[in-house]
């Protein structure tokens, strides 16, 4: 029989499925044996696995925003949808197409070995680069180019782009995890990817698409151990260079989005009336709701006085049919989901799961939070959609899909099971 080679694990690094990225000094003498076949197993290990099974609240919790969410869609779409497509259903049935299509994308994902996007993440980002140059090759739609027409629905390479960012640097984090003090390992290589990322973005134009990835870069570095300086030396200069810009004339798009920002209910000629219109009839929505709503399908600014209420606005229409109560309750489960994924990413096995795991659950936390700021006026009009909630075929997939790889994480996670 073949010996035994005393060996520890570092108590964060998950050698049984990917152990070429440590180097050996980073494994102890330690508490239990390995095999040399099971070594050669180790590194040779499957894509696909069962591990310990799925986390279930997790997963019911998808599954509960999911439901609410398709719900509101339907109620929140049905006079738009007949308006302009003679088809109240029309909204609805491509919908539930893109849930079947989502809800099989995470299923497959929950049993993918999450380790082997370690190896893959500079091919992926590879692969949101070449989306976001092909949608600035194909013709755009009202001076703005962000899809890529497939028939049934629409690619929208920032939707690529999200998970290509928070993937490459968990990657890149877990495996420079012991020099990310040092500017050249942290700050370089975000101003290269973030940079390249959004310079491509700024061409469509797709600013709330920047913010978003801003904010995720920020988060994965600093949680991979970027020091706090240069988190406050870029936020000095990404500032600087806005300046420079607005003042240019580079940002005219987005200042154009931000005509009649905090004046929607304070409008003083009809050019603004025009400007602050769908923003306006968000806040009557809201205001409209109180605090136990209008009840479930009677939302009155949906026929046609909230432009597109299925896309980026529909939770005004949910505060306005649910009220305040029902809002809140929404909120708390988005928390609660939120609360949920960075719990059991915490205690994945690895480094690279829990950098993994945070922040394709923190990218929902954020999408919510900027969301609900937009609807209300807090933020100016930037198109950022509600997560489970508004219309969108790659959106809903893609997030849906990286809920799976999230529930993958959780069969190796070291949490109770209920």
């Amino acid at each position: 029989m073949a010996p035994y080679k005393k060996m520890m694990l570092k108590a964060d690094i998950n050698r049984i499925y990917d152990d070429e990225y440590y180097s050996e000094q980073k494994i102890k003498e330690e508490k239990f044996f390995i095999r040399p076949s099971q070594k050669r197993k180790m590194r040779n290990s499957k894509w696909f696995s069962i591990g310990m099974g799925i986390d279930l609240p997790f997963c019911i919790i998808i599954l509960v925003l999911l439901t609410i969410g398709t719900i509101m869609m339907f109620s929140s779409s049905y006079a738009f949808s007949f308006y302009v497509n003679g088809d109240s259903y029309f909204y609805l049935i491509r919908q539930l197409v893109f849930i079947v299509f989502g809800i099989v994308a995470m299923i497959v994902m929950s049993f993918f070995n999450y380790n082997k996007l370690h190896r893959i993440a500079p091919i992926i980002l590879g692969i949101s680069y070449l989306s976001l140059i092909i949608v600035l090759i194909l013709p755009g739609e009202n001076g703005v180019k962000r899809w890529i027409p497939l028939g049934l629905f629409n690619i929208q390479p920032s939707e690529i782009a999200k998970f290509a960012i928070i993937l490459f640097f968990a990657h890149w984090c877990s495996k420079y995890f012991d020099k990310m003090q040092f500017a050249r390992n942290s700050v370089l290589p975000g101003v290269i990817v973030f940079g390249t990322t959004a310079f491509l973005l700024y061409e469509e134009p797709h600013y709330s698409g920047i913010v978003i990835l801003a904010i995720l870069t920020v988060l994965m570095l600093y949680l991979g151990g970027m020091k706090e300086k240069y988190i406050i030396i870029g936020a000095v200069i990404v500032i600087a260079v806005v300046g420079v810009l607005a003042v240019t004339g580079g940002l005219s798009y987005a200042m154009s989005r931000m005509d009649g920002w905090g004046q929607s209910l304070e409008y003083t000629t009809e050019e603004m009336w025009q400007t602050t219109w769908q923003t306006r009839n968000s806040l009557y929505a809201i205001g409209s709701g109180g605090l136990w709503g209008l009840g479930l399908g009677q939302s009155r600014q949906k026929y046609l006085y909230l432009p597109e209420p299925q896309n980026d606005f529909i939770f005004a229409i949910v505060v306005e049919e649910l009220g305040l109560i029902g809002a809140i309750m929404i909120l708390l489960i988005f928390a609660l989901l939120v609360w949920r994924g960075i719990t059991l990413s915490l205690r994945a096995k690895d480094r690279f799961g829990k950098l993994l795991g945070i922040g394709l659950t923190s990218q929902i936390g954020i999408q919510v939070v900027l969301n609900i700021l937009v609807i209300t006026d807090w933020l100016p009009n930037t198109g950022i959609s509600l997560p489970f909630f508004s219309y969108g075929g790659s959106s809903l997939i893609m997030l849906l899909a990286q809920m799976g790889i999230v529930l993958a994480i959780s069969r190796t996670a070291n949490i109770e099971r209920q």
